[in-house]
């Protein structure tokens, strides 16, 4: 099991302590004490360092309870990269393969159609130019969508039966049933959505091993990490280390108030009384997951180090490799492929991998960076990136919904990569 880390000077892994604590202050002044951010945490590592890691502001608004380093945090999609390296583990043992169709393993959609009119539950439709593969899952090119998308009438479908809908009743049983019902928006690899298909990736995962997904994780990847805070709900005995959850109104998004803490924020989610309390019906391994900054670092230290730390292997080098090459048809961006109305990377000279996004072109970016960094964020506004060229894991925590209402991830990209003074170029 790895071992905690210390806080080692930012000078010893090449990066600079006064850059760092702009940061912190750039946190406090624009986001905590405007009231747009109830308190946030930041974990940044290099070269086999924690070089940063601070908490400030509050956890709980309510009950002036403050950012410590070990509150809990709903990950939300942050959770996709840890089911998709949780099945990438299964394609290493040879037990499945990405290019495999997936009415393989789910025979009720061998004959899902492709939308062309109608509501639900009367849809017409055509059939797909070919059948959904593994890879489509992995890589949000399936044809799924999410509800929220608010796009059309698949997306209001979806909102119908609640698809995909973390607190929701159900299980993962019931949404691929559910799932069979609703045509596809688009044929299989025509282009990029986000979408529940990192759910159906959990299911697959329970169905393969022959045990239930969250018993898979928690023994193939949390138990052996020391991930030990990481899970679909927060037991009793540490319940008090959640984190209330808020929501941004378009006005306190946007408008700093300087004399009101809590500004803008609306608790959106009580930790009293949140559904992340007890164990979830529906586990999602598109979004379920509650962690830790610690827990969330030990996890990205193992990709960092090529799939592999303090003698825990989770897949191996090649495996990571290709998990962050671009799997976009065509060698295609995201802005490019993209029919999404929502995605947790927006930029120009980023793709996607199997599981995370990659950064193709730092410059058509516009922010600093590297080509091959990879990451990916939650709804509440948690964010992580990995960048190998630099030796370099980030990871942000705050809950704060939606993850669109500050352009903080620009920010802390530019800002911490602005610390660093001796680059790997």
């Amino acid at each position: 099991m790895p071992s905690p880390l210390s806080l080692a000077s930012p000078e010893a892994a090449g990066m600079s302590k006064s850059a760092l604590e702009r940061i912190d202050r750039h946190l406090r002044e624009r986001y905590i004490e405007a009231g747009r951010f109830p308190g946030t945490q930041l974990m940044v590592y290099r070269r086999g360092q924690l070089v940063h890691n601070s908490s400030m502001g509050l956890a709980d608004i309510e009950r002036k309870v403050a950012v410590k380093d070990d509150t809990i945090y709903r990950i939300y999609s942050m959770t996709k990269p840890v089911t998709s390296i949780a099945f990438m583990m299964l394609v290493e043992e040879g037990r499945v393969a990405l290019d495999e169709p997936v009415h393989k393993y789910i025979p009720e959609w061998k004959n899902l159609g492709v939308f062309q009119a109608g509501i639900w539950p009367a849809f017409l439709t055509r059939p797909p130019s070919r059948p959904m593969q593994i890879i489509d899952l992995m890589r949000h090119t399936s044809g799924l969508t999410y509800g929220f998308q608010q796009r059309g009438n698949v997306d209001a479908a979806y909102r119908d039966l609640k698809i995909g809908e973390v607190e929701k009743a159900g299980t993962l049983q019931s949404l691929v049933a559910d799932l069979a019902k609703i045509p596809l928006e688009f044929s299989p690899g025509e282009a990029w959505n986000y979408s529940v298909s990192t759910d159906v990736i959990g299911y697959l995962i329970g169905l393969i091993s022959g045990k239930p997904f969250e018993t898979f994780l928690q023994e193939r990847i949390f138990a052996p990490l020391g991930m030990k805070d990481t899970g679909f709900f927060v037991p009793a005995e540490k319940d008090r280390r959640l984190a209330a959850c808020y929501s941004a109104s378009p006005q306190g998004a946007m408008t700093f108030h300087a004399t009101d803490r809590k500004g803008g924020l609306t608790l959106q989610d009580d930790p009293a009384t949140s559904s992340f309390l007890s164990p979830p019906s529906f586990i999602s391994g598109g979004g379920g997951l509650c962690s830790t900054s610690a827990d969330y670092l030990a996890f990205c230290r193992a990709l960092l180090n090529g799939g592999e730390l303090d003698g825990v292997r989770l897949v191996g080098p090649k495996t990571l490799q290709l998990m962050t090459s671009n799997h976009l048809p065509g060698g295609k961006t995201l802005p490019e492929l993209s029919r999404s109305l929502f995605s947790e990377a927006t930029y120009h000279g980023i793709g996607f991998g199997l599981g995370f996004s990659v950064t193709l072109d730092p410059a058509r970016t516009l922010i600093p960076g590297s080509a091959g960094e990879y990451a990916w964020g939650g709804a509440a506004t948690t964010s992580f990136w990995i960048d190998p060229v630099e030796e370099l894991i980030a990871i942000f925590m705050t809950q704060v919904l939606p993850s669109t209402a500050t352009p903080i991830r620009r920010e802390l990209r530019t800002m911490i990569y602005s610390a660093i003074n001796d680059s790997n170029l």
